[in-house]
């Protein structure tokens, strides 16, 4: 069976070639087999991703704009780990709140992928959150936060969207998947 397999090749330089105000773009030169090679990436501070399934098998989805690809997309909470110390299980319950108002009494790590590994070196968590209870809050949401839209949809729905890439947000596209693996759901149910 394939299994991804961590290394490390002797970094010789590193230097931040753009500051941003959430991720850098760093270029780091290292030797791999003999050979110095250069590559730039976005540094990221990674994420985490939020499932939240209710006893109606039904995924909580919110439609937001994102402005690189022009679009509102339906995706599912999601956060920076951007709180020093925090633990990804404590981010996603805070996210989850953040975005949603809700909170979950059962987590389970559900899956983790690398975003984009051949330019980016983010890593997503994707939390399974369940026995979920509307909390509320009253943050200010700011930028394409303020108008998010929440929405319960039908995992078999999700699910059929995911498979004909009517939803393209990879958080959301994997998150479904792994669900509807895990509770052994096909898209012909």
């Amino acid at each position: 069976m394939p299994k991804d397999q961590p290394v490390e090749f002797g970094v010789t330089k590193r230097e931040v070639v753009f500051s941003g105000k959430i991720w850098d773009v760093v270029r780091e030169t290292f030797d791999y087999q003999g050979e110095p090679l250069v590559r730039e990436f976005v540094a990221h501070t990674g994420a985490v991703a939020i499932l939240a399934l209710n006893e109606n098998r039904e995924v909580l989805m919110i439609r937001q704009y994102r402005h690189p690809v022009r679009a509102y997309l339906w995706e599912i909470p999601a956060g920076l780990l951007d709180v020093p110390g925090e633990s990804s299980l404590e981010a996603a319950k805070r996210e989850l709140l953040e975005e949603t108002g809700f909170i979950a009494s059962t987590w389970q790590e559900l899956t983790a992928f690398h975003t984009t590994p051949g330019g980016n070196d983010e890593t997503i968590t994707i939390f399974l959150a369940e026995n979920l209870r509307l909390q509320g809050h009253d943050l200010d949401l700011e930028g394409e936060e303020r108008d998010m839209q929440l929405e319960w949809v039908p995992l078999q729905q999700a699910l059929t969207s995911a498979l004909a890439a009517e939803i393209k947000n990879p958080s959301a596209v994997v998150g479904i998947l792994a669900l509807a693996h895990k509770l052994g759901i096909s898209a012909s149910d």
